[in-house]
């Protein structure tokens, strides 16, 4: 990974439209190195396919680039770049069956392996790494079919950290995730940040996420609400604007925010 002085991520007018139906306007952020960000929003307000567009999953006018690299489009150079720089996990799904979590994890390299698709010493290493990361090293020769959810997800994270990418997107990763796992993710994500990697995840919890992000971006009907620290973009009143429900807002034991939710 490039260091921390780098420019990281920068959206400008971001549009997607899936089936005829415009669900991304105009989103403009920026995600620096060293940091995480966290999409937050109802369901349907266009998260997931943020990160679908940004990892090129999904076709998406506007502009969006990495290190003054553009992300958006077919253009031969822009996949090449955007495989080795973006890694993308996903809440659920994009697991081949029949294969070991090891090899599920290796996948993650393949964007750098050479000519021949040879895996190296290099890359044995970066698998060791992530497995070892995501507490997985005893279940590396497991079928991927025979584990439990939580597992699935954290192999998922493992391939994707395998991959060494330079912005790191993930889609709801607390998902099936036992307490102990979810704060070793947060761990894992935070490290990561601090290393110089940016970090854009989506949560639904408000306070874990305001845990564990150093901005949060707002998405509501498709547009980006609100960009800031979670203390500034977290009030009751935007709480209510967005999500349609009373929340009061807390100081947590570290001093973010804590949000409590009226029955």
């Amino acid at each position: 990974m490039s260091g921390v002085g780098a420019t990281g991520l920068h959206v400008t007018g971001l549009c997607v439209e899936r089936s005829g139906c415009l669900v991304l306007t105009d989103c403009t952020f920026t995600a620096p190195r060293g940091s995480v960000t966290a999409i937050v929003g109802p369901n349907g307000a266009g998260k997931t396919s943020l990160l679908h567009a940004l990892a090129g999953a999904l076709p998406a006018t506007g502009a969006a680039t990495f290190d003054g690299h553009a992300l958006l489009g077919s253009a031969r150079g822009i996949r090449s770049h955007r495989s080795r720089t973006v890694a993308l996990v996903e809440q659920s799904g994009g697991q081949p069956s029949g294969v070991t979590v090891r090899e599920l994890v290796a996948l993650g390299r393949v964007p750098h392996l050479g000519r021949w698709g040879a895996a190296g010493a290099s890359d044995d290493a970066a698998v060791d790494r992530a497995l070892t990361a995501l507490d997985l090293a005893t279940f590396a020769d497991h079928p991927i079919d025979r584990l439990s959810g939580g597992e699935r997800q954290r192999a998922s994270i493992a391939r994707a950290l395998a991959q060494e990418p330079s912005l790191l997107l993930l889609d709801e990763p607390m998902n099936h995730l036992d307490i102990r796992h979810q704060l070793d993710t947060v761990r894992l994500l935070r490290q990561l940040a601090n290393d110089g990697c940016a970090v854009l995840v989506t949560l639904h919890d408000l306070t874990l996420a305001a845990t564990l992000a150093d901005q949060l971006v707002v998405l509501h009907d498709g547009s980006v609400e609100a960009v800031g620290a979670p203390e500034a973009v977290l009030t009751p009143a935007r709480i209510h604007q967005v999500w349609q429900v009373e929340g009061q807002v807390l100081t947590g034991p570290h001093g973010r925010p804590l949000v409590v939710f009226a029955p």
